[in-house]
This record gives C-alpha cells, structure tokens and sequence, in this order.
C-alpha cells in the first residue's frame, strides 16, 4: 500500500506539470501531436522491454484473445484521454482540464462500487459527498456543460478500471497499448503527408526534439499508475488523484493567466477539505479493522 502510494503521488506530480510540456507546441495540431505521442511512447517503450528482456511476455499477451481485447479496449481509452487533454491545454481551456481530473476521483468511486464490489465506509461516504457538491458549484459557476471535463473524467476513469481488472505488468501493458493504436497514428502520418498538412516536421529542431521525448513524457507517469493501481483500491487511488488537477489549476491561475472565479476557489477549498475527511476515514476505517 505504501509503495502503491508513493508511485501515484509521482505519477500525479508529472500528470499536473504536463500542461507546461504540450504548450510548447501550440502552433502544432493536436491529432498531430497525439501521433507522435504514440509513436515515440511505443518506441520509448519498446526499447524498456527490450532491455529488461520481456519480449516473450508480449507473445503471451497476443497468444491470448481476452487479454488482446483488454488491451485494446484501455489503449483505445487512453488515446482519446490524450486527444482530449492535448486540444484542450492548446485551446486555453486548463481550467477545464483541471475540473475533469477532479470529477474523476467521484467516477472512480462509482466504478469501484460498481465493478469491483469497494465499500467505502461511512466517512469516505462524506468525502464523496463533500467533493460532489464541490464539483457541481464549479461546474454551475462555469456556466455551460463541461464536456472536456466530463470526457477526460470519463476515459481515464475507465482506463484506470481497466487497468486494475487486467493486472498486467506495467511496462509490457503500455507497450501493448500502444501497439494497438500505432497503425492508426502511422497512418495519420501518411495522410497529413499526402494532403501536405505536416506541421510537426517543420518545427526547429530543438523543438522537434522536445517533440521526441513525448515517448518518455507519457510513458513514465503511466508506468507509476500502473504500478499504484496493482497496489491500491481504485477508491484510494481516485483521491489521490486530486494532486494532479491541484497543479493544472494552479498553472492556468499563475502561468497561464486563464480567468478564475471567486466561485471556482470556493470548490478548490471544498474539495481539499473532502481529501482531508476521506484520508481520515480511511485511516480511521483501517485501524478498526485491523483491531478486529
């Protein structure tokens, strides 16, 4: 549990500066930059699992239909999780992105009752209550419905749900969904060629190489999930999460200057002071157990 901790405060201190990576290509498309994202995660990858000699794992894994389809299913979600956060960091739309991340530690807790039989106690129960009504006063004070957020909370809810119901090792999972939608970012590449729409291929070349290390920006924070989500129930886990959105709303107030609400502040207290009640009771609701 500890060590499951660790790794998802790491992966949610990278998650929260991303925004800061992708606005240094703002001049380029984000169907673009997801393609490369891809390709160079998959090759990022590729060469991890090469050196820890895992390649018979990745036979197993195309050995087995269920566990291809499982692969498939949580590559296809994190791909669009990826779009959706790309264009909407490019768009100024952090505030937003933000908000999403914040929903889906309550998705978490849903798919965790739902799907995986969790029983948060009656504490956790107030926490959840706590940041709901936080969200919503956001998400009224935004004044339209929040389909970024309600699309990112979304997709990496079901990713993170997927991820626990596999199991699979961290690096050999990545790598196997990113296997599945390289055919799909390789063909882009050769369409954006054909219509001569290419952008990213004409940034400097400094650029073009921060470009490149999209493979290591992506790879690292997902293979500290993978390793929290072995580690943690998902519920715990969904809180945790509250660390990422916490910086992208910070970056959009003082970085990026976005406006903000006195509104929109109030939620932000709400919804810390529900990850205070939540880690109480779980602490609380552990030390009872363990007194049984």
């Amino acid at each position: 549990m500890n060590n499951g901790l660790v790794n998802a405060i790491i992966a949610y201190i990278m998650w929260g500066v991303l925004p800061l990576y992708w606005k240094l290509f703002n001049d380029v498309p984000a169907g673009e930059i997801l393609s490369h994202r891809v390709v160079w995660s998959f090759v990022f990858m590729g060469i991890l699992v090469a050196v820890q000699h895992r390649w018979g794992d990745m036979k197993r894994i195309a050995a087995s239909r269920s566990l291809l389809l499982s692969l498939t299913a949580s590559g296809l979600l994190i791909a669009a999780n990826w779009l959706i956060f790309i264009w909407a960091v490019n768009n100024d739309h952090v505030v937003e992105t933000s908000l999403g991340y914040y929903l889906n530690p309550l998705l978490n807790v849903l798919l965790a009752v739902v799907f995986l039989r969790e029983k948060p106690n009656r504490g956790q129960w107030l926490a959840i209550a706590i940041a709901g009504a936080a969200v919503l006063i956001i998400a009224i004070d935004y004044g339209r419905f929040p389909w970024i957020s309600i699309s990112l909370a979304a997709t990496f809810g079901l990713y993170g749900l997927a991820k626990k119901k596999i199991g699979q090792d961290a690096s050999v999972g990545l790598l196997s969904e990113t296997a599945v939608v390289l055919p799909v970012a390789l063909g882009y590449w050769i369409y954006l060629a054909a219509v001569g729409k290419t952008t990213a291929w004409t940034l400097p070349v400094s650029t073009f190489v921060e470009l490149l290390l999209s493979g290591v920006v992506t790879a690292l924070p997902l293979l500290f999930f993978a390793r929290a989500a072995a580690r943690m129930s998902l519920s715990t886990l969904g809180f945790v999460q509250y660390i990422g959105p916490t910086i992208m709303l910070l970056l959009s107030i003082f970085v990026f200057k976005e406006s903000v609400s006195p509104v929109l502040l109030s939620g932000f207290a709400l919804i810390w002071t529900a990850l205070v009640v939540y880690a109480a009771a779980s602490v609380r609701g552990t030390k009872l157990a363990k007194a049984r």
